[in-house]
């Protein structure tokens, strides 16, 4: 009886929450924390500290071991046959740039909120609890969709180093089911299990473990990269037959926009922030150093297969199998496949990583359940963040194809990079500078709204002085954005204004970095294929609602009636309210 009274009162409490909604998103939606409540107070949230074991060469690993998984052998064949010809490598450039600037943004970001939350946190403390949460849920979609799409091609490439012709030889198939989701994965099941028990033993250890794993990967990419060169044709297999960029300019860039997503991993060394001696030095070197050498190393292994086979000779598939098989080297197929496997093993566990610790922090804030926020007091690893998503990545990984989950993954990463490049512009000349916040969100609209124009011109295939006449009207209003800051600066400066702290490390020449990968994300983005937005869509219902019905009223009552907790404890103690004092605040939601 009294347990049912008990659920009674609950959902009463509920509704009479959600009868309050609007005032609580009025309330919460834009609600920011400090860089120092983050990483003093929200921090405490999960218990136990996690422990401070890595260095810059772990996060040089870490990074290095996250972004060379099986993108370039996926991604090259077909693009250099298609899209960008031999010119391949100059396209691998470019994503290589543009994501280096996207590390530039999380670079600074990092190093001046020093949490495990990544992108969540960056948004959270520059433009709202709603946008910090939206990025949130976009990056964790990214990791568990994608681990469970790389986790199931191991199986393949497995099958590949040991001689099996048939990539689903060790997959079983299920009649009944919808195609895509009827062969059944147990070895990529068994192997995101084993990483997840890994992980959750200790950080160290599995740093250790992708290092020896990333130092043999990046000698197969040496044996790639040497033999090619040797047997290869050298220069002439660049230009027959129809010269270096057989499909233009054009092509070049379209090919850019397809192998960005091989770089997609360096935003996990940020999520380790709180686990990291001496984070100052060591994330701008972790996060900067990693993007570096993996620019080259992409760039010289799409320049090699084009020196071994001519473009329109290339296989789709296998490629670079199918290339060393023409110079006699069959075994070399072997090779590639054992050195992918072992590839997809590191940066599967580099990811796992990451997606654990941006839970972890989601869940300090109260908009996911908080036990998922809790740190284990022995290991010092976020336990059920890495148990919970690897039960999720696993279960993904059983069923689901490949192909249905790569549009949404790539939608929902370049909008997040998005936004961090706009949160810092933001957060630099508005939140810690002098510039007024209509100036500052002009400026970013305006930045926005001409990238968007040069993007759709460009995808419509339109004529080139439209493209001509964008670019410099987004050159001339970052120009003047960056006049009229100087121009405030020097004035409070001669009126003897206290100055904002300087960053500990900031990206040099700004705007100009954090402007280029605002429009490099936005054009990027309209390269993808229609279904990809519509997928999209349906997500942002999705999380928006969870939102509405259950993560504004956990943030409201922990936050704005923790604070009455807090005002009145200091009338009997000086010290404040301890934030582990805020779960003991009766919750309205069951």
């Amino acid at each position: 009886m009294n347990e049912r009274a008990s659920k009674e009162q609950s959902m009463s409490k509920y509704f009479h929450s959600l009868s309050q909604t609007p005032h609580r998103l009025k309330s919460r939606m834009l609600a920011t924390w400090t860089p120092d409540q983050e990483v003093n107070q929200v921090r405490l949230r999960s218990g136990a500290d996690m422990k401070r074991k890595l260095r810059w060469f772990d996060l040089v690993s870490l990074g290095v071991g996250g972004m060379l998984g099986v993108g370039v052998f996926v991604t090259t064949g077909p693009v250099a046959r298609d899209i960008s010809g031999p010119a391949v490598f100059i396209s691998y450039m470019i994503a290589g740039f543009s994501a280096l600037l996207s590390s530039l943004c999380y670079t600074e970001f990092s190093v001046n909120v020093p949490v495990a939350g990544g992108a969540f946190s960056y948004l959270r403390v520059t433009f709202g609890e709603f946008i910090g949460y939206f990025g949130g849920v976009n990056i964790l979609l990214e990791y568990v969709l994608s681990n469970a799409a790389v986790a199931r091609s191991f199986t393949e490439y497995m099958c590949t180093a040991i001689g099996v012709s048939d990539p689903n030889a060790w997959r079983v198939k299920v009649i009944g089911l919808a195609k895509g989701y009827n062969e059944l994965d147990f070895p990529a099941v068994v192997l995101v299990l084993l990483l997840t028990l890994c992980l959750c033993h200790s950080t160290k250890e599995s740093s250790m473990l992708n290092l020896v794993m990333t130092v043999f990967h990046v000698i197969f990419f040496g044996f790639v990269i040497i033999a090619g060169f040797c047997h290869g044709d050298g220069v002439k297999a660049l230009v027959e037959p129809r010269g270096l960029t057989p499909y233009g300019a054009r092509g070049v860039v379209n090919g850019a926009a397809v192998v960005y997503f091989s770089y997609i991993g360096y935003d996990t060394v940020s999520t380790l922030a709180e686990e990291i001696q001496n984070p100052s030095f060591s994330l701008p070197v972790g996060i900067i150093g990693s993007v570096s050498v993996v620019s080259v190393l992409y760039c010289l292994m799409s320049l090699v297969l084009c020196v071994m086979v001519p473009y329109n000779e290339i296989s789709k598939s296998a490629s670079y199998a199918v290339a060393f098989r023409r110079i006699g080297w069959g075994w070399a197929g072997n090779v590639v496949g054992a050195g992918a496997s072992l590839g997809i093993v590191a940066s599967l566990l580099v990811a796992m990583l990451g997606q654990a610790r941006y839970l972890c922090v989601i869940g300090r804030a109260r908009l996911v359940p908080s036990w998922l926020a809790k740190v284990h007091p022995s290991t010092g690893t976020p336990f059920n963040a890495t148990l919970f998503l690897g039960i999720c990545t696993a279960t993904i990984a059983l069923f689901t194809d490949l192909e249905i989950v790569m549009e949404l993954i790539s939608l929902g990463t370049l909008c997040v990079f998005y936004l961090v490049a706009n949160a810092l512009l933001y957060r630099k000349y508005t939140l810690t500078g002098q510039n007024a916040p209509f100036h500052t969100l002009s400026f970013l609209a305006l930045l926005s709204s001409f990238s968007l124009a040069f993007s759709l011109w460009w995808k419509l295939n339109k004529p080139w002085w439209g493209l001509t006449l964008f670019i410099a009207i987004t050159i001339a209003i970052t120009a003047f954005f960056q006049y009229h800051t100087w121009s405030i600066s020097s004035t409070a400066n001669k009126n003897l204004l206290t100055p904002s702290y300087p960053s500990k490390w900031s990206v040099p020449f700004m705007p100009w970095p954090a402007a280029a990968s605002v429009f490099l994300n936005v054009f990027l983005t309209t390269t993808l294929k229609t279904v990809s937005f519509q997928r999209f869509a349906i997500w942002t219902c999705l999380v928006t609602m969870f939102y509405v019905f259950y993560g504004v009223h956990r943030t409201y009552e922990a936050e704005e009636m923790g604070r009455g907790v807090e005002v009145v404890e200091t009338h009997v103690t000086s010290s404040r309210v301890q934030p582990e004092n805020l779960d003991n605040v009766q919750m309205a939601i069951p």
